[in-house]
């Protein structure tokens, strides 16, 4: 994904390592090449980007992509840096004013296929209380977000996802959205899925609660078409299932152990082939101390 890659990377400017682990290859190569442009090539005004890039191939070959907006429409092509957008929305968000519905406003944030035809997608959705009377103390979008990680699937190659009629949790906070309010409550962005062996794994963010410290928590399945099958790393194992605080009254509060040294979501992890280290990028404010400046960081695992 050089291209796409390249053009987020200009925004910012800057791409620095953050880790003890030495970062093998990393470093801003070529000019930006535009791949989509909103102004040029959306289907309507709705269609900018507002995610990270994730992309696979369906069974005929073809690349497809997600990383718009909450009308969830695919770029695809038969490579990178041809894919045009496709008007179809593939998944969309109906603005219900009932928290326990999850389809206020959802945006496609990871994918998996083993296939091409049945994909699985985790699903970062924001109830957004501020928009919908008598749901939020505050009148502004921050204090009233609430946030959730979903799992809908494809059997067409990401040409419909279905939305299930009881919603499939994979993370969420262990209250309903009129608690906290005040800030921005929930798990949300979830990183790229990877897999090793048998095991699938994602990073997902969290702004924490009491009891929850804040940061990237990672969840691992090894059936990404079961949703409620992901289970949370809490510093020995990964033991913790995330239930739905609407449809589970009797839920027990459990932590993630956050990984270091992410304070913000993960945008993508990759493997590295030629030395088998994990690199993850992702964004960091300047804290004085490990980032010194803000923008892009990489860090790397064994």
């Amino acid at each position: 994904m050089r291209h796409l890659l390249l053009v987020a990377l200009a925004l910012v400017g800057s791409l620095r390592p953050a880790a003890a682990q030495p970062v093998p290859g990393i470093a801003i190569a070529g000019a930006p090449e535009i791949v989509f442009s909103a102004r040029r090539d959306g289907c309507e005004g709705i269609d900018t980007p507002d995610a990270p890039l994730r992309a696979y191939r369906d069974a005929a070959g073809r690349v497809v992509l997600f990383g718009l907006h909450y009308e969830n429409r695919a770029l695809r092509g038969d490579a990178l840096e041809r894919v045009r957008i496709d008007c179809r929305v593939v998944l969309g968000s109906a603005g219900r004013g009932d928290p326990a519905a999850y389809d206020d406003k959802s945006w496609i944030t990871a994918t998996w296929t083993d296939d091409g035809r049945n994909v699985h997608a985790l699903v970062h959705h924001e109830f957004q209380a501020n928009r919908h009377p008598g749901r939020c103390r505050f009148p502004a979008y921050m204090p009233c977000w609430y946030n959730t990680v979903l799992g809908v699937a494809s059997s067409d190659g990401g040409a419909t996802f279905v939305r299930p009629s009881a919603p499939r949790v994979v993370a969420a906070a262990p209250f309903p959205q009129e608690v906290g309010q005040g800030r921005h409550r929930g798990f949300f962005n979830p990183s790229n899925i990877v897999s090793d062996g048998r095991w699938r794994y994602v990073f997902v963010a969290t702004t924490g609660w009491d009891g929850q410290p804040y940061g990237a928590c990672l969840l691992r399945t090894d059936d990404p078409a079961d949703p409620t099958s992901w289970r949370a790393f809490d510093g020995r194992g990964f033991t913790i299932r995330y239930g739905d605080p609407y449809r589970e009254k009797a839920l027990k509060p459990a932590a993630c152990k956050p990984i270091a040294p992410f304070p913000a979501p993960v945008g993508a992890v990759v493997r590295h082939r030629g030395t088998g280290l994990w690199v993850a990028v992702f964004q960091a404010w300047a804290d004085g101390a490990a980032f010194p400046q803000p923008g892009f960081y990489v860090a790397a695992s064994r």
